[in-house]
């Protein structure tokens, strides 16, 4: 959720601005501005509403120059506004940032800084931030600092960023200083772009695709001192650091629609390719497990694992559930799923043969990276499964499982969220055959898991189907999604994407729960999807369905292919392939996904930015 983009070098900047918000619209946003260091001024141009709308505002108000900074807000101060929107200016146009974050502690330092006479013009907590950096410059000069030295810069930057209580990435401008810009991160990310002549910052690898592969993570309290042919990085308490320069793949920063309608359908018909990419060296055949290179333990240590939590926010706690069934029947081992946002703030019983896994398709969500931080603190080992290299998660995680799916666009997780479970299943494997888990039932397991990326590109055979399903229930205004053992975290994953997407209200339930309230819903304007595909609970699930349809519930049912029992009782059946129980998820979630998109693009939604929403929760 917002996102900044950054540069200096001898290039007209604007263009460059924004070409890097329009490749970071997908983190969500509801306005977009820019500041550019022109003839002796910093000149701002920033526009409630899309990243369009500020190039129209900026083709009509031109503005030239080799230094500048862009953002894209998601409002968490004040209503989005043009004044709202960043930039923010600092004094009387000393200093002139754009910030991602929160600071928790911005109404006292208002309250403050209205007292030494700055005026606040906007609502936003970020102003606070340009104000009191302005303040120290200002107190910097008056005791003798000489101006003119970017030093003071830095050191006005040094003084003022301990007194903020929250979070931030921040990109900073000083009027005086044409031929500098600070960056600074707690808490949200920033890389920095390593060029010829030129530097670049920005919130991710993505606006720099094509311009560098050359980059800087920065770690939470380091500065960045960027200039067009050099930068430095401090520590706000060990001074300056040596770099880590690490380089990206363009390959797996490939962002382009590729001919289809919205990044989401894209996504969604990836998902042959990225399962396949999550399993790709990680079946041994020959010991009927899975391998993985980067868990950092020694099979001594595993098999001494006695619990697992696995910990994560929205889909990533679903794919969560999904792997609490799988270790505990492969592994026999006890397994929790719980809210990253609840774990950081609670203090469960862990043992130190406890394994905590945080599962994150960003690798910067802050309820997450909050959780596993707090597991590393108290000596836990703290893997990630995780799909963005080079994220904070993926840093400081002490190992972990990265998901090879390429760059999720769409706000609503789709391949992220099979890639998870894909990965989850093979965590269970190594843990299972670790334990009990016999050389036979392996190979089974390996040999299922070889044909899931050829059951999937079957499966999204039905596409057609799905979209015919919609045209006659893209206007109801409530569903109700419901499975059972495997399929009940689906039915979650299915409602919320239902929800995310096409604003309808969905609700996800095991299904046998239908009848101990939800029930009361159903009448013959809420349709109840079913997820239904073969298996020993089956007949259950069935006699749940008779019960909707007794009550004269429409029914939209996930089944297995040639299930004539399912098309007796459904109004509607989509039918997916005949896998084993454990890896229906892979196959039922996709007509789930088909299925919230095709409504939303019926009611006009836009479907890959949904309103209120980021594709990177940065903020608590």
């Amino acid at each position: 959720m917002c996102g900044i983009v950054g540069y200096i070098g001898s290039r007209q900047v604007s263009d460059f601005l924004i070409e890097g918000l329009r490749r970071l619209e997908y983190r969500g946003y509801d306005s977009a501005g820019v500041a550019v260091m022109s003839g002796g001024e910093i000149q701002v141009r920033k526009r409630a509403g899309r990243v369009h709308e500020l190039a129209a505002l900026i083709d009509s108000s031109p503005v030239q120059g080799n230094l500048g900074v862009g953002h894209t807000r998601w409002a968490t101060h004040g209503e989005t506004t043009d004044t709202n929107s960043h930039p923010h200016i600092g004094g009387n146009g000393t200093v002139v940032l754009v910030h991602n974050g929160v600071i928790e502690n911005y109404a006292a330092l208002r309250t403050q800084l209205q007292g030494l006479g700055y005026v606040f013009r906007t609502a936003t907590d970020t102003e606070a931030i340009a104000h009191l950096i302005a303040h120290h410059f200002d107190e910097l000069m008056l005791m003798g600092e000489n101006p003119a030295d970017s030093q003071t810069c830095l050191r006005a930057v040094e003084s003022a960023l301990p007194k903020l209580k929250g979070t931030y990435g921040l990109a900073i401008l000083f009027k005086d200083h044409p031929e500098l810009l600070i960056a600074a991160r707690n808490g949200s990310p920033l890389v920095v772009g390593v060029g010829q002549g030129e530097n670049f910052i920005a919130s991710d690898a993505s606006p720099l695709v094509g311009h560098t592969n050359e980059v800087v993570y920065l770690s939470d309290h380091e500065i960045a001192v960027v200039r067009a042919d050099s930068f430095e990085v401090h520590h706000r308490e060990d001074g300056r650091r040596d770099p880590s320069i690490q380089v990206i793949d363009h390959v797996s920063e490939d962002i382009g629609l590729g001919g289809f309608e919205h990044y989401m359908l894209k996504e969604i018909f990836e998902q042959p390719q990225t399962i396949e990419n999550a399993l790709r060296g990680r079946l041994d055949d020959e010991e009927a497990t899975a391998r993985f290179g980067g868990l950092n333990l020694t099979p001594q240590q595993l098999r001494r694992i006695n619990r697992v939590v696995l910990t994560g926010c929205g889909t990533s706690w679903h794919a969560g559930l999904v792997g609490e069934y799988l270790i505990e029947e492969f592994a026999r081992l006890p397994v929790e799923v719980e809210y990253a946002s609840e774990l950081r703030y609670r203090n469960p019983p862990l043992s130190e043969s406890t394994m905590v896994f945080a599962i994150t398709q960003s690798g910067e969500t802050a309820d997450t990276l909050a959780a596993m931080r707090e597991c590393k603190r108290k000596g836990l080992p703290s893997l990630a499964i995780c799909n963005v290299v080079g994220s904070t998660i993926a840093r400081e995680a002490d190992g972990g499982v990265y998901l090879h799916a390429g760059p999720e666009i769409g706000v609503a997780s789709t391949k992220a969220f099979t890639s998870q479970v894909t990965v989850l299943t093979l965590l269970a494997l190594m843990l299972g055959r670790m334990r009990n888990l016999s050389f036979q039932a392996g190979s089974r397991i390996i040999s299922h898991l070889r044909a899931m990326p050829e059951a999937i590109a079957r499966t999204l055979e039905c596409n057609d189907a799905v979209r015919d399903v919609a045209s006659r229930y893209h206007d109801v205004s409530n569903t109700l999604y419901l499975g059972r053992l495997y399929n009940f975290p689906v039915a979650l994953e299915g409602a919320l994407k239902l929800k995310e997407i096409s604003y309808v209200h969905a609700e996800g339930y095991p299904a046998a729960e239908m009848k101990h309230g939800p029930i009361a819903l159903v009448d013959e304007h809420t349709p109840s999807v079913f997820i239904v595909p073969r298996g020993h609970i089956h007949p259950k699930v069935m006699s749940n369905m008779e019960e909707i349809k007794a009550r004269k519930g429409p029914i939209i049912a996930i089944a297995t292919e040639g299930d004539d029992k399912v098309s007796a009782v459904a109004d509607e059946v989509i039918f997916v392939p005949d896998v084993e129980e454990y890896l229906q998820p892979l196959v039922t979630a996709i007509p789930l996904q088909l299925l919230a998109y095709h409504i939303a693009v019926l009611r006009g939604c836009n479907v890959d930015r949904p309103r209120n929403l980021a594709k990177s929760v940065t903020v608590e």
